[in-house]
């Protein structure tokens, strides 16, 4: 029998909430390459933080209470995780590539005009894995906002077989968070200079991922 969904909800938002809080504290956090992230939002500079899907699970309690703003799918997977991080002072925006995005976009720009952080999930909500789609990328071009890569890996952890191998540390782990050096995307970029920019932000994207996991060596 299906449980009606309210709740559902109300478990996701007690429970839930409380075991990857738990979870989230048990680890012992190393932070790597922060210091342009933290420039950037000293100067109150528009910032479109990137990561990928398979990586999200450490990112809602890193990001407690820091006033960034996710793009978070319409689909019921978004909806577990607006309900996980609704306490922790995020103000969601909801829309992805495979959902209406035109009000949603709206929103982002105006977010950004006024020096926010947007999260986007370039590969989600459905993949391909690691497959970075362009809509971040167009969303800072056309916006002036800089690109922080984001992502975390662990000393002990597990890869679910799911379709983006997401990553969950171990309770009690040594966890690795690691930024990238912010960039920006050319107003100028069209056609295949885009598609050239797109395909080496995936690479960055996917080396940070190998060297956060490289980070404490092999077990």
């Amino acid at each position: 029998m299906r449980l009606p969904r309210p709740f559902v909800n109300f478990l996701i938002r007690t429970i839930g909430r409380s075991v990857l809080r738990l979870w989230s504290m048990s680890e012992r956090v190393t932070v790597v390459g922060k210091e342009g992230y933290d420039r950037l939002r000293a100067e109150r500079k528009p910032v479109v933080l990137l990561l990928w899907h398979g990586r999200l699970f450490f990112a809602p309690y890193f990001f407690r209470n820091t006033g960034i703003v996710p793009l978070i799918s319409p689909s019921r997977d978004g909806e577990v995780l607006v309900q996980l991080a609704g306490g922790w002072g995020y103000r969601f925006l909801r829309g992805s590539s495979s959902h209406s995005i035109v009000q949603a976009w709206k929103e982002m720009k105006a977010e950004l005009a006024d020096g926010s952080v947007l999260v986007i999930v370039p590969d989600g909500p459905r993949g391909p894995f690691r497959n970075l789609k362009a809509g971040g990328l167009r969303l800072a071009q056309e916006s002036g906002a800089h690109c922080v890569p984001f992502t975390f890996s662990a000393r002990r952890k597990r890869n679910l077989s799911s379709w983006d191998r997401f990553v969950l540390p171990r309770p009690f782990s040594r966890v690795a968070v690691l930024f990238g050096e912010p960039f920006t995307v050319s107003p100028s970029l069209r056609g295949e200079d885009f598609e050239r920019e797109r395909a080496r932000v995936e690479r960055l994207l996917v080396e940070l991922d190998e060297k956060a996991d490289a980070f404490f060596g092999k077990p």
